[in-house]
């Protein structure tokens, strides 16, 4: 007996007519034997990875593209008295990034402890400048008092106190405009003697320092000390005449006021204390001293004197000049970076600002500025950085992916039996 066996349609081959009647897949091919089938994409199917592409591409285009992220960056604002704007360094760089329109004759600059907003004194247009470091823009023109010399702002960053010289010596005819900085408005003027140059508020902002002097021909300098619960000059410490720049020590325990005599000429620094109200040392520094600044830790004291080139270094410890720094020429302004690590002076004369290390007391930049920078703040500030704009051309090819998919060949024999025919004869 012989068998015949008749093959039927494999359920691989079945699977794979099934796929491309969906358009699922184009064409197939199968090696007899071997359970594989091999089954490539449609053109439907890539067409549409393509579409997916497009829109995404279309969304970001519409979108904008990623937003910018903000951080965190130390600035330098510096007043240009002469061109009447404020040019803004980062310090990371040495490099001005911005320059800030401002009103005229802008002398002090201040910013608040968050690191939102400079508040700068126009001495011509007797008003305040409130700028938003976000943007580098005027958000706000604040009017005070007659010649603004130089401003403040308390460590909640709620007021801002601006001293008004008024442009003459008779005592308590300049005042210190108090501002709201919620509403940019002045919500107290508090009289202090004439000519007040510079202001300071202690760390607890329960006290605000005013330099002033009063007198003609014998005039004297005082610190008028206002209390800023009540807004009222509860003392007077009287110093060498001529005073000009003031700062407090970080501690609260200590102020240092510049003064240029005797004769306007060599300068000395005096050294308050603040629980008693008493000058406690007289420290001898270069001619001429204006601007003072006292490091975050307390224990350097930076004298920026116009008329020697130099800024004088003092141990507050000790009440010594350690070191003497040669800088550009008038110099007037000082701060110094929240880090301690750089001080910041601004040259009057030659337009631009130095930048001493603090660890060895040399100039280790210098950047250029506007024309007669005054003064100076150092500050961390939060900034908004552009993303990086990768220009990326994507092409999606109608590439043919070739997908191996393994069907268990299941293969369904049939067997039929013939049964042979014997004819027999016999003769």
């Amino acid at each position: 007996m012989r068998a015949f066996v008749f093959g039927v349609k494999t359920r691989e081959r079945q699977e794979a007519d099934r796929l491309h009647q969906k358009g699922l897949v184009g064409g197939f091919s199968h090696t007899p034997g071997s359970g594989t089938l091999a089954v490539a994409r449609t053109r439907r199917s890539w067409t549409l990875v393509a579409a997916l592409a497009l829109m995404a591409a279309t969304l970001v285009a519409v979108l904008g593209g990623p937003p910018a992220r903000a951080a965190t960056s130390t600035r330098a604002y510096v007043a240009n008295g002469f061109l009447n704007n404020v040019s803004v360094i980062d310090t990371a760089t040495n490099t001005v990034v911005a320059t800030v329109p401002v009103g005229t004759n802008p002398v002090g600059v201040a910013v608040n402890p968050a690191g939102t907003r400079v508040y700068v004194t126009n001495e011509r247009s007797n008003d305040v400048s409130v700028i938003d470091t976000a943007t580098n823009t005027v958000v706000a023109t604040v009017a005070v008092g007659s010649l603004p010399a130089a401003v403040a702002v308390n460590p909640s960053g709620t007021l801002a106190y601006v001293a008004n010289s008024n442009g003459n010596n008779v005592p308590n005819s300049s005042n210190v405009s108090v501002i709201d900085t919620a509403t940019n408005t002045v919500v107290a003027t508090v009289a202090v003697g004439g000519l007040p140059d510079g202001v300071a508020v202690n760390p607890s902002g329960t006290l605000a320092y005013v330099t002033n002097t009063v007198g003609i021909f014998n005039f004297k300098s005082y610190v008028s000390v206002i209390d800023t619960a009540t807004n009222t000059v509860v003392a007077t410490i009287e110093v060498p005449r001529g005073a000009m720049g003031l700062a407090v020590n970080p501690a609260g325990t200590r102020a240092y006021v510049t003064t240029p005599s005797p004769g306007f000429g060599s300068g000395t620094v005096s050294v308050i204390d603040t629980a008693t109200n008493t000058v406690v040392a007289t420290v001898n520094v270069g001619n001429f001293p204006e601007g003072v600044a006292v490091n975050p830790a307390g224990t350097r004291a930076y004298v920026a004197s116009t008329g020697s080139d130099t800024v004088s270094v003092i141990d507050t410890a000790t009440n010594t000049v350690v070191a003497t720094v040669a800088v550009g020429s008038l110099p007037k302004g000082v701060a110094v970076n929240p880090s301690g690590t750089l001080a910041y002076v601004t040259n009057n004369r030659s337009d631009n600002v130095s930048m001493i290390n603090t660890a060895t007391n040399t100039v280790v930049a210098t950047v250029n500025v506007g024309n007669f920078p005054e003064g100076v703040a150092v500050a961390d500030v939060t900034v908004a950085v552009p993303p990086t704009t990768t220009s990326t051309s994507t092409t999606v090819a109608p590439t043919t992916t070739s997908t191996s998919t393994t069907v268990a060949p299941t293969t369904t024999s049939t067997s039929t039996t013939v049964a042979p025919t014997t004819t027999s004869t016999s003769t």
